[in-house]
């Protein structure tokens, strides 16, 4: 039987959460300290942990069938790497930032300085974009203190919380794009393990959509029921149980995670009471 290959970063907060995704997906990976192959015991999968600037090219020449990798890494390194799934972790941004004290109005006032960066291409493709000329010094690691040390006027790197910018007294000014994590798909990948990852897919998707989501319980006047059943944002219809106290009902539904506190409010106002809220570990449509 095929096995899917799928990369991962070696080390770090994205390694972290993607293992938790694969193992939320029920898949059991037989890994010990330091490995860099892994398979798993219940699923046709064979884990590759990889230096993360390396994942695209692992993707490009079929070495690997798929990743979980930054979308910030595909736009740099692998444009045409297809991306089969966002995952809704490891967000950042791509960000130019300069000094606290440089007066800055708009991207032009960056023609002709020095951009120290670890994304060349994406440097380059945005201040390109922008008719803006910069001198471009590329390193790997710490960019955020080159305008420090003299070597850059500005930077383009990654932000998540901000916080680094500001130990290093830069401020952000322009956002080039927003990444998060992805499962990207190799251009060689095999019918056959195309057929895997599929299912795998659809495995992250129940999950995804559960993490999105919690449910629901409410008792509920059965005069209000109707009331109730508007304000609800379902997936078909609630589950409406009759309660051993005469006139009222058990209400069963879903809500989105990022809807969920206006929704409490207005069924609390249409009467709804003792409402119970549970995490949903899978949701299979």
């Amino acid at each position: 039987m095929s096995t899917l290959k799928i990369a991962i970063q070696k080390s770090g907060r994205l390694n972290e959460d993607s293992i938790q995704i694969l193992k939320d997906c029920g898949i059991s990976i037989n890994n010990g300290n330091d490995q860099l192959k892994a398979s798993a015991s219940n699923f046709p999968l064979e884990v590759l942990y990889l230096r993360n600037s390396d994942i695209p090219q692992y993707l490009i020449d079929g070495v690997v069938d798929a990743a979980i990798v930054g979308d910030n890494l595909l736009v740099e390194k692998g444009k045409n790497i297809e991306v089969a799934e966002k995952l809704g972790f490891s967000k950042c941004k791509v960000s130019v930032a300069v000094p606290k004290n440089f007066q800055y109005n708009s991207v032009k006032d960056l023609d002709g300085l020095r951009i120290a960066t670890s994304y060349p291409n994406t440097v380059l493709d945005f201040f390109n974009s922008k008719n803006v000329t910069v001198d471009l010094h590329q390193i790997s690691g710490s960019v955020e203190i080159a305008p420090n040390i003299g070597l850059a006027d500005a930077i383009v790197d990654i932000v998540s919380s901000g916080s680094t910018l500001f130990k290093n007294n830069l401020k952000e000014v322009e956002v080039i794009f927003k990444s998060e994590a992805v499962l990207a798909i190799s251009p060689k990948i095999t019918t056959e393990n195309k057929a895997i990852l599929n299912k795998l897919q659809f495995r992250i998707q129940s999950v995804l959509r559960a993490r999105k989501s919690k449910y629901i319980l409410m008792n509920v006047p059965n005069d209000k029921i109707e009331l109730i059943n508007k304000i609800l944002p379902v997936l078909k219809s609630p589950t409406v149980m009759p309660l051993a106290q005469e006139g009222w009902s058990s209400v069963h539904t879903v809500i989105e995670e990022d809807r969920f506190w206006d929704v409490i409010d207005q069924l609390k106002e249409a009467g709804a009471e003792g409402i119970l809220v549970c995490p949903i570990e899978k949701m299979v449509l």
